[in-house]
C-alpha cells in the first residue's frame, strides 16, 4: 500500500521548481553579502562623508538579505498557516517595491553623474522613476495569497495578468540607464579608441546589461508563461531572483565609481576622452673629479633617444668640452622633450601620454 506524503512534500511541479529556485536566490543573496563585506567595511570607514550613493549602498546591502530571509521563512516553514499568510503576503511586493525604488535612485544619480550633471538626462530619468513609484504602489493593491495547501508555504501572486506592469516601470528605468551608459561609453570611444572588452570593464556595462537581462526575463515569465490554475505560482518564480540580482549589480555599480561618490561621481572615460600629459622630473647626479657640469644647456631627447637606441653615447659639451654621459641602450624614454644640464647634475623633464590601463584599478 502506497504511503501518502504530507502536502509539504507532495508539491506540484511548478511549486517544487519555485522552491528550488528560491533556494538559489537565497544562496546568491548570502554569497553577495559575504563577498562585498570587506569592501563595504572599507566604504563605511572612508572619511569622505556620507553622500547619497554611500547611504543607498549601505541601505541596500542590509535591506535586501533581510527581506528575503523573512520571505524565505514564510515560504519554507511548514507551520506557516494560510491564515497567517493572509496577513503576510503583501510583505514581499511592498518590500521589493522599496528595494527597486532604491536601486532606481542609484541609477538616476549615477547616469546623471556620468553625463556631467546634464539636466535633461536627470529630468528624463526622474520622470521614469516617478512612473515606477506610482505603478508599483498601485499594483501592490492587486496581489493575493496563492491558495496553497497547509504546509506548502506562503507566496504572493497577482490577482490579474495586468499586474505584471509592476515590473514594467523598473524595466523601463533599467533599459534607459543601460542605453544611456552604452551611449556615453561609445561616445568616449570615438574620441579615444579602446577595445570593447576594456570599454565594458571600465564603464561597468556588464553590470547594467545583467540588470537589464534579468528584468527582461522576469517580464517574459509575467506576460508569456501561462499558469495551470489559481494555485500555480509560475508567474512569480523569477521575481525574487530579479530583485536580488538587480540589487547585487547596483551595489557593484556604486563600488565601480572612481573617486568621490558626491553627485554620482564622474565618468571613468573622461580622462581618456582627451589626450592628457603628465610631467615627471628625473635628476641624474654626476660626480665629476674634474670640473663641474656647465649650466644653462637644454637638449631635445627626440634626437638623443636615437643615440640611446643605438647603444652609443650622447655628449653634453660644457664650457671645458669634457662633459659627457654614457647611457646604455634604451635607457632614455622616447618622446621626452628636454634635458636641462645644471650645476647639480642632469635634469630630465618627461612629457608623455597617460593611458588609463597603465594604472591599477581600486578594488
Amino acid at each position: 500500500m502506497a504511503t501518502q506524503l504530507p502536502p509539504s512534500l507532495d508539491l506540484p511541479p511548478h511549486l517544487s521548481a519555485h522552491k528550488y529556485f528560491f533556494v538559489c536566490t537565497l544562496t546568491v543573496a548570502a554569497w553577495d553579502t559575504l563577498v562585498l563585506s570587506p569592501r563595504s567595511w572599507r566604504m563605511v570607514k572612508a572619511k569622505d562623508g556620507w553622500p547619497v550613493l554611500k547611504i543607498l549602498y549601505n541601505f541596500l546591502r542590509i535591506f535586501m538579505p533581510v527581506e528575503f530571509i523573512v520571505v524565505g521563512v514564510a515560504f519554507f516553514d511548514t507551520k506557516f498557516t494560510q491564515s497567517q499568510c493572509q496577513k503576510f503576503y503583501l510583505f514581499e511586493p511592498i518590500c521589493t517595491a522599496v528595494l527597486l525604488a532604491a536601486t532606481s535612485v542609484v541609477h538616476v544619480i549615477r547616469i546623471h553623474g556620468i553625463y556631467d550633471k546634464n539636466r535633461s538626462v536627470l529630468m528624463a530619468l526622474s520622470a521614469l522613476f516617478a512612473v515606477q513609484i506610482v505603478v508599483t504602489a498601485i499594483c501592490c493593491g492587486f496581489y493575493r495569497s496563492i491558495p496553497l495547501l497547509e504546509g506548502q508555504g506562503c507566496i504572493a501572486g497577482p490577482k490579474h495578468n495586468w499586474v505584471g506592469i509592476y515590473w514594467i516601470g523598473p524595466t523601463l528605468m533599467y533599459s534607459a540607464s543601460f542605453g544611456l551608459a552604452l551611449l556615453r561609453s561609445f561616445q568616449s570611444r570615438t574620441a579615444r579608441p579602446i577595445t570593447l572588452w576594456k570599454l565594458m570593464l571600465r564603464d561597468g556595462l556588464n553590470l547594467y546589461g545583467a540588470i537589464w537581462i534579468v528584468n527582461m526575463v522576469n517580464m517574459l515569465f509575467w506576460f508569456i508563461v501561462t499558469p495551470t490554475g489559481p494555485d500555480d505560482s509560475i508567474k512569480t518564480i523569477v521575481t525574487s531572483m530579479a530583485a536580488v540580482l538587480t540589487t547585487s549589480m547596483t551595489l557593484r555599480i556604486i563600488l565601480s565609481v572612481r573617486g568621490s561618490l558626491v553627485y554620482g561621481g564622474s565618468f571613468a572615460g573622461a580622462s581618456t576622452a582627451a589626450t592628457g600629459t603628465s610631467r615627471s622630473t628625473h635628476v641624474i647626479t654626476t660626480n665629476r673629479s674634474h670640473g663641474g657640469v656647465g649650466a644653462g644647456h637644454t637638449y631635445d631627447l627626440s634626437q638623443v633617444s636615437k643615440v640611446a637606441e643605438g647603444g652609443g653615447e650622447w655628449n653634453l659639451s660644457d664650457s671645458d668640452g669634457k662633459s659627457s654621459v654614457n647611457g646604455p641602450k634604451g635607457i632614455l624614454p622616447v618622446g621626452s622633450h628636454g634635458v636641462d644640464v645644471g650645476r647639480d647634475g642632469v635634469k630630465i623633464t618627461i612629457d608623455q601620454e597617460v593611458e588609463y590601463d597603465t594604472y591599477p584599478r581600486p578594488k
